[in-house]
């Protein structure tokens, strides 16, 4: 089949992770391959996917061959897929805007932020890089609370005819605004805020919901995340975790029987610990009441390498977005959205999300 072309807008750990998935599953036996929600999605394997273009604002990375730039520092995630083969695509020059936090700017020796002295794109020149590549799918992988950034990449997508994947808590899907923009234009969005294959928010909703079936009453609950990448690095600045806090929240509210008051429920991260590198931590706490009003309380630590982690979904929901350009469906992904995202348009619980997501893959489902 033809390939399913896509950008990627900030090369870092996700992209890493993405990129390296996209290479290790061509070896891949479908039977006994590991790691994936789907093997095939509307025909499309996952090494269908190519990257046609890429945007960093790192010294390290612009001008680099894709395949070069995802192992160039600060990225510290895990290498599964070594020595891959050189793509063709180099990584050009991204607007800054807020796409970076000026405390990572000379950092230490590892995580120093190495900002590129090359001009930065105007919207027609990022406009004109998307159609010339034949990209389809845009991945936005910017920094957590880049919203001047990602808003200005999402109109580029808008004016260059190309889907969207927004995988950081900056609202765009889920923006009635920008939703509408997409609409207008027939063009497919999926939005906003990836839910990791197996990660602290799917995990706790999981357990809400299960208190919420057996007839658990939840009195409080947090969920407190620790990792040492850039994500969390950046997330040091808490002016930037507004719309952070506010996904990871809302995701975990909406399994919920009843909504919490918001002094009994705490949600988001909580520190940066260098050596941890891509490894991230989540710790839960929940205590509720039982047959009786017996107390009861529940306590987990899950482990996790937060970038593959992210990456499994992402492979899944661009190969969603392109089922949805064949068939010429535009405007929000309900299904996928719901499922692939903390903070989709419309909240639904993960059965029936994932249900959704199957009858949208299938062909049954219009959104």
């Amino acid at each position: 089949m033809e390939k399913i072309k896509i950008a990627i807008v900030g090369v870092g750990n996700c992209a890493s992770s993405l990129v390296q998935g996209i290479e290790y599953y061509k070896d891949q036996n479908p039977s006994e391959a590991i790691g994936l929600m789907h093997w095939e999605i509307g025909g499309y394997k996952p090494y269908d996917i190519e990257v046609v273009a890429a945007f960093d604002i790192d010294d390290r990375k612009v001008g680099k061959d894709i395949a070069e730039a995802i192992f160039a520092p600060p990225n510290c995630t895990v290498v599964f897929c070594e020595n891959l083969p050189k793509t063709g695509t180099l990584v050009s020059m991204g607007k800054v805007l807020d796409g970076f936090s000026e405390h990572m700017e000379n950092y230490d020796e590892r995580n120093t932020f190495v900002l590129s002295n090359e001009a930065e794109p105007t919207k027609e020149e990022v406009v004109e890089i998307l159609k010339k590549s034949g990209t389809e799918i845009l991945v936005n992988y910017l920094p957590v609370g880049s919203q001047e950034a990602t808003g200005f990449y999402a109109e580029c997508a808008v004016e260059a005819g190309v889907a969207l994947v927004n995988c950081i808590p900056v609202f765009i899907a889920s923006n009635p605004l920008w939703a509408e923009k997409f609409k207008l234009r027939n063009i497919p969005i999926i939005g906003d805020d990836i839910k990791a294959q197996m990660g602290a928010t799917i995990t706790h909703r999981t357990l809400s919901d299960l208190f919420r079936k057996r007839g658990v009453k939840i009195d409080r609950t947090y969920q407190l995340n620790t990792g040492g990448n850039t994500d969390f690095l950046n997330m040091l600045n808490r002016s930037r975790l507004s719309s952070k806090k506010e996904s990871k929240t809302e995701a975990v509210q909406s399994a919920m029987e009843e909504r919490l008051e918001d002094e009994n429920i705490h949600v988001g991260p909580s520190d940066y610990v260098p050596w941890q590198k891509d490894n991230k931590v989540c710790f839960i706490r929940m205590e509720g009441k039982l047959f009786g009003n017996v107390p009861m309380n529940l306590e987990l630590r899950l482990s996790v390498e937060d970038s593959p982690n992210s990456a499994g979904v992402s492979i899944d929901a661009i190969r969603c977005c392109k089922m949805a350009i064949e068939q010429k469906k535009g405007g929000i992904l309900y299904s996928p959205s719901a499922y692939f995202m903390k903070h989709p348009p419309v909240q639904y619980t993960d059965d029936v999300a994932y249900q959704m997501t199957e009858e949208f893959i299938a062909g049954e489902r219009e959104e």
